[in-house]
């Protein structure tokens, strides 16, 4: 017997690799819901709310390569709405399901609830359609077709996808032999056009060739496509020299010898990296460089484009010059080739590097001394081990974090560009539960974390094992950044955070809260030394939080009536 609409979704979404769905049941949603409870690959995470299972799910997608969130028509999808726009903004292939009222109810025009009894049934379909780069509503009739195509173009443009399950069509058999899918690991981009490939290839050899100061600014997209190995092998072949944006940190271990630091523009790390980016001859752009204002140190950089070839997933552009139809896995493949076959290897900027990366932060602080940054970002350095993930929230942690250097081996996520507040504690469950072999850190703020702290609960009950670490300064500190001082709604309700674990139904974790030096030191010791989850507070001044200058924040936000030369 063929199978059900959605179980035949499920399976193809499940050959991906893909193997939990965040959501909210809903009654409209309730055959999606009922076929994850008894499917042999999937399992159902409770998520607190609709946007925390879909920030939970952005999280998986970074770490498996793709990621299901469900939820129930009108109330729970557009409650879910502000996770998966930052899903799109940040290129994460996130299938979102959902239950709608059945044909029968639509056919016969009655009334029902989650609508604002209009009879318009279809209303929020485009809604959230437009956090996605492709859309169906299956039936029995084109689940086969329609799933392929949907699969199809949500991985060609890693981004999310929206599927719509009316309650009796779900339930029916499929029409059409159904298809047997391959796991993500082994899905190739589309193959490039043959000319155009080689004419790209020719170019860069060529470019390279003639530079004398080349080097390469790799960006996370070549994370979302599984390339990272891919560009590690061409830089070991080429000898180029790559340094990273914000957005794309720790793509590679900061630790690798082709290493130089973080470009920001004016607020690059080391601070001699922004002119070895800005003077370089040719700067290879591996996946399309954001130039948002967090990632280019507010619009600071000064990038000649005469001097980039940008790489984009499908197209590259050097110049006036345009290729399409070109993926940028055949590209890194091709010039990783043609080096190996060189009869001698590219060095960039000679033997000697052009500057070194940041230092590690020096220990400061007395026993006996508060808690602060100068204090918390080095013990946090020296506390992180080699294969741990750190998940950093959208706040100042993310500033200071992006600054510092991370240990070997160490990866992060984080959402510079869409910069969602609260997105950091359930998107490091979605990563915990996507890489249980590694230890997850997450670094937030006491402001961020009061948006989604539910998402702890569902940690204790889905058995993962994170360090979540919350800095308690009593305000939303990135907004007292950008604003003048001493603004009431800055300030935040007192919170006991080192009691929420047990309140939440965690068991067996380690919670703690520190004040001191000496607090701090311990806490780090013995959360290295316990085998399961644990969550610390950390106590930061209130008094950190100052205003940026005045200029600084008006070219953030450009408020004032331009002044005539």
């Amino acid at each position: 017997m063929a199978p059900s609409v959605v179980t035949y979704t499920l399976d193809r979404l499940a050959d991906l690799g893909i193997g939990h769905v965040f959501g909210v049941p809903g009654d409209y949603a309730f055959p999606i819901n009922d076929a994850v409870e008894v499917h042999p690959r999937l399992t159902w995470v409770p998520s607190a709310n609709e946007l925390n299972a879909a920030y939970a799910a952005d999280g998986y997608a970074r770490r498996r390569g793709a990621g299901i969130v469900c939820t129930t028509y009108g109330v729970g999808e557009l409650s879910a709405l502000n996770g998966l726009m930052g899903a799109m903004a940040e290129r994460l292939p996130v299938f979102h399901l959902v239950g709608t009222p059945s044909l029968r109810i639509v056919r016969q025009g009655l009334i029902c609830h989650h609508t604002l009894g209009d009879r318009n049934y279809e209303r929020f379909e485009a809604i959230s359609a437009s956090a996605s780069c492709v859309s169906a509503r299956l039936t029995p009739e084109n689940a086969v077709i329609e799933l392929e195509r949907v699969i199809d173009k949500a991985l060609e443009e890693s981004r999310p996808a929206y599927l719509t399950f009316p309650m009796d069509l779900a339930l029916m058999p499929i029409t059409g032999t159904p298809i047997q899918g391959s796991p993500l690991g082994v899905i190739d981009q589309h193959d490039s056009v043959a000319g155009e490939l080689e004419a790209v290839l020719d170019l860069l050899m060529a470019r390279i060739a003639a530079a004398s100061r080349p080097m390469v600014l790799p960006t996370v997209t070549l994370k979302r496509f599984g390339l990272v190995s891919a560009f590690e092998a061409f830089l070991k072949a080429s000898g180029l020299s790559y340094a990273t944006t914000p957005m794309d940190k720790a793509l590679l271990s900061e630790e690798h010898p082709a290493f130089l630091g973080m470009y920001n523009g004016g607020r690059s790390t080391p601070a001699a990296l922004r002119n070895v980016v800005e003077d370089a001859d040719l700067l290879i752009d591996l996946g399309g460089l954001v130039l948002e204002d967090l990632n280019t140190g507010l619009w600071s950089g000064s990038l000649d484009p005469k001097r980039i070839i940008a790489l984009h997933a499908d197209w590259v552009q050097a110049g006036d010059r345009v290729f399409t139809s070109v993926s940028i896995s055949d590209v890194l493949a091709g010039l990783t080739q043609r080096f190996q076959h060189s009869p001698k290897r590219l060095s960039s900027w000679g033997e000697q590097r052009p500057v070194q990366p940041a230092p590690f932060l020096p220990l400061s602080g007395a026993a006996d001394q508060r808690t602060d940054s100068a204090v918390f970002y080095p013990r946090l350095q020296q506390f992180l081990r080699p294969t741990d993930l750190l998940v950093s929230d959208t706040g100042t942690c993310l500033l200071k974090l992006n600054a510092i250097r991370l240990p070997a081996g160490v990866s992060m996520e984080s959402q510079t560009l869409w910069g969602s507040i609260g997105w950091g504690t359930p998107a490091a469950l979605g990563c915990a539960l996507a890489e249980p072999e590694r230890r997850v850190v997450l670094v937030t703020g006491d402001g961020a974390h009061q948006l989604t702290a539910q998402e702890i609960g569902v940690m204790g009950f889905t058995g993962v094992n994170p360090v979540v670490i919350v800095l308690n300064n009593g305000l939303h500190g990135i907004e007292a950044l950008i604003s003048e001082t001493g603004h009431a709604y800055n300030d935040l309700p007192p919170w006991r955070f080192a009691d929420l674990p047990a309140a939440l139904g965690c068991s067996g974790w380690w919670c703690g809260r520190a004040g001191t030096v000496a607090e701090l030191e311990q806490a780090f010791a013995a959360i290295n030394a316990h085998q399961g989850a644990a969550y610390l507070e950390v106590l930061i001044p209130a008094e950190e939080s100052q205003p940026l200058a005045e200029d600084v924040i008006e070219t953030m936000h450009q408020t004032m009536t331009p002044q005539s030369v």
